[in-house]
C-alpha cells in the first residue's frame, strides 16, 4: 500500500453567525458572506471530507475509514471519531451545551461532542461564554427557565493564541469577531439554550433545547487545560489538551524536522506559514489552510519549512 497523505477537499457551511473571513484568512471560495464553518477534516455524513490525491482521490473519508482501515490502524471505532472544523463568528452563536456519549447515543444515534478551540484571530475585545454561575441544579433550572442570562454567562476574554477545552455538558457560545480552529468528536449534536432572541431570514426564531440542555449541563466551571511546550530542533511543540477523546497539538516549525509515526493516524491543519512534506523522497508543498491525514501506512516523513501546524489525533 502506497505511503502517501491523504490531502482533503471538504464542505462549507452557511450560518446566521458567519462571515468571509474564510476566505479573507484562508483564500477558500465561499457560497455567501455568511459562511460560518469549514468542515475541514470530516466524515460526518452532514459534511464528509473528499481525497484529493493519489490512489484514494475520489473518496470521502468516511468510505475510506470503512472500506481500507490499515489506512487508520485497524480501529475499533465503526465511526471516524474526530472532526476539525474552522468557524468564523461574525456575530454570536447561540448559547448551547453538547450531550456525552451515552446521551448522545441513546437519544441523537451519535457521538457526544467534547470539544476543543484555538484561536487562529480575534478582534480587540472579543469575548466567548464559557460555563455558568449557578451553583445547584435548582439554581441553573430557575435562571434559565425565567432568562436571567447576564447572571448566568460566564463571559471570558479572549485573544488570538488562546485555547479553551470544552467537554460535553459545558455551557457555551463564541462571540462575534473571533476565528477558531476546533478539534472535536465527530458529532453534529448541538442543543441550544438561548439565541439572543434573534430571527432568521425567514423571520423564525430557530428553536431552543431547553429539556436536552437540562439533561445534560453540568454545574461547575470548566477546567480548561494547561498546554505545555517542549522546545526541540526547529521545532516549537505545544502540547494543548490530551483526553480520552483526542490529543490536540501545536507545532511551530522552523527549518527542517524528522518525524516517525507513533499515533495510528494524524490529523494535520496548516494554520500559518508554508513549506513541504516529504515522504521517501516525493515533496508535498504545503501552505496556509491545507488540511491532511498522514494515515497508518506513512511511518516517517520530514517537514521544512517555516509554518504553524494544529496535530490531532486519537
Amino acid at each position: 500500500m502506497t505511503a502517501e497523505p491523504l490531502f482533503l477537499t471538504s464542505t462549507m457551511h452557511e450560518k446566521i453567525w458567519g462571515g468571509v473571513r474564510l476566505n479573507t484568512h484562508f483564500g477558500y471560495d465561499l457560497p455567501s458572506d455568511h459562511t460560518g464553518e469549514y468542515w475541514a477534516i470530516s466524515a460526518h455524513p452532514n459534511g464528509p471530507s473528499t481525497v484529493t490525491n493519489g490512489d484514494w482521490s475520489g473518496l470521502t473519508l468516511d468510505q475510506l475509514y470503512r472500506d481500507e482501515p490499515d489506512l487508520f490502524g485497524n480501529p475499533d471505532s465503526s465511526v471516524f471519531p474526530l472532526l476539525t472544523k474552522i468557524l468564523d463568528a461574525n456575530d454570536w452563536l447561540s448559547v448551547q451545551v453538547h450531550p456525552d456519549d451515552t446521551y448522545g447515543m441513546a437519544h441523537e444515534g451519535e457521538l457526544g461532542k467534547t470539544e476543543c478551540w484555538y484561536i487562529l484571530d480575534a478582534e480587540p475585545g472579543a469575548e466567548i461564554i464559557y460555563g455558568h454561575e449557578a451553583t445547584s441544579r435548582e439554581e441553573l433550572v430557575d435562571w434559565i427557565n425565567s432568562g436571567n442570562w447576564d447572571k448566568l454567562l460566564t463571559r471570558v476574554p479572549v485573544k488570538t493564541g488562546d485555547f479553551f477545552y470544552v467537554p460535553s455538558g459545558t455551557l457555551h457560545a463564541i462571540g462575534p469577531g473571533i476565528l477558531i480552529l476546533e478539534t472535536q468528536q465527530s458529532s453534529d449534536t448541538t442543543y441550544r439554550v438561548y439565541d439572543f432572541d434573534r430571527r432568521d431570514d425567514s423571520g423564525q426564531l430557530r428553536p431552543l433545547h431547553i429539556q436536552q440542555s437540562l439533561d445534560v449541563l453540568t454545574i461547575g466551571q470548566p477546567q480548561n487545560s494547561a498546554p505545555s511546550m517542549v522546545k526541540l530542533e526547529n521545532l516549537a511543540l505545544t502540547t494543548l489538551v490530551a483526553n480520552p477523546f483526542f490529543t490536540v497539538e501545536k507545532w511551530e516549525i522552523s527549518g527542517s524536522i524528522s518525524v516517525e509515526q507513533t499515533a495510528p493516524y494524524l490529523l494535520i491543519s496548516v494554520i500559518d506559514g508554508q513549506g513541504s512534506l516529504v515522504i521517501n523522497d516525493t515533496v508535498y508543498p504545503l501552505e496556509k489552510g491545507a488540511h491532511f491525514i498522514l494515515p497508518n501506512t506513512v511511518k516517517a516523513w520530514q517537514f521544512k519549512g517555516k509554518m504553524a501546524l494544529i496535530v490531532s489525533h486519537v
